[in-house]
């Protein structure tokens, strides 16, 4: 994982940069980049990089001098590797936090590249990457869970004890109040009928992916002899299109509102139902991108060690 966004090598003892410099490349994720900046051409470096690492990286002139020099060193993707955007916001909080704000879909979208994330919100490609670098300049805040270093087990409890009971408790309440906003105002606003059938819909499939995985995927997580590894490998592969089916409900739910855009005379009732969905919206967000970016791929690993 990136150390700094930034390296201002002219600040470090000289015997020590060059050591600092690769000690920074070596823990770059492919795909990965930090800028050094220097008070002159940093070129002898490009060249003890060549000869000791090939061409496993890139060098970009960001700035010339003639007062300070600025060269963006990456570590490119590996061939054949998969690098998508769910894995990329699995791996670091802040980069998550980043795309969130780009308005960029990392749980039900996250098998897209990074360039097709970009051209979903007018980025390119290296636009995104450096915002995405840049975001490594942020503390990771300290009431941040690091999902990463939980066991799949202990995982699949919290998603079940928080996420699963969360939709549960909230789901019936939205529904109930969705049905009598479209009752009392149906007559000046019918897309509200709409929105109170579709959420309907939405909900009582969604409750019925928590049975699944509740029956089928989370007692695996407890023991692998549960399912082969076939087995595990097209269960997940089920669960992730259901998961982009739920994306794709989340997005039509927004366009029949107007993305829950308020009408100048909403009521109490009105402005209450659209906030509880977008608060259910945010959970579901972060409880599938526990699943689709954490939870699975550590699955797959699992058992693909236990046959190994």
């Amino acid at each position: 994982m990136i150390k700094s966004a930034i390296l201002e090598v002219y600040n470090i003892e000289p015997r020590l940069k060059h050591p600092t410099i690769f000690e920074h490349f070596d823990a770059l994720d492919s795909g990965e980049s930090f800028i050094i900046k220097n008070d002159h051409d940093p070129k002898p470096l490009y060249y003890q990089l060549l000869g000791e690492r090939g061409n496993g990286f890139t060098w970009d002139y960001l700035e010339s001098g003639p007062e300070l020099w600025q060269v963006r060193l990456a570590k490119p993707v590996a061939e054949g590797e998969s690098e998508n955007i769910g894995i990329i916001a699995a791996k670091d909080i802040r980069k998550a936090e980043r795309l969130k704000q780009l308005g960029i879909d990392f749980c039900c979208g996250g098998q897209q590249s990074i360039k097709d994330a970009a051209e979903s919100v007018g980025l390119s490609e290296e636009d995104l990457r450096v915002q995405l670098n840049e975001s490594v300049l942020q503390e990771i805040p300290s009431t941040k869970l690091d999902y990463q270093d939980w066991d799949i087990d202990f995982l699949s409890d919290y998603i079940k004890q928080v996420h699963h009971k969360y939709v549960r408790e909230k789901g019936p309440i939205i529904q109930e109040l969705a049905k009598k906003v479209a009752m009392l105002h149906a007559g000046e606003h019918p897309s509200l009928v709409r929105l109170s059938d579709e959420l309907e819909e939405f909900l009582s499939e969604l409750y019925c992916h928590l049975e699944k995985e509740e029956k089928q995927l989370f007692p695996a997580t407890k023991n692998l002899h549960e399912l082969s590894s076939n087995q595990a490998n097209q269960l997940i592969d089920f669960l992730r299109l259901e998961h982009e089916h739920a994306g794709d409900e989340l997005r039509k739910l927004r366009k029949i509102s107007k993305d829950y855009h308020l009408p100048a005379n909403a009521c109490n009732s009105h402005s209450s139902l659209f906030e509880q969905i977008k608060a259910f919206e945010a959970d579901l967000f972060q409880h599938i991108h526990l699943e689709n970016n954490i939870l699975f791929p550590k699955m797959i690993k699992a058992y693909r060690v236990q046959i190994s």
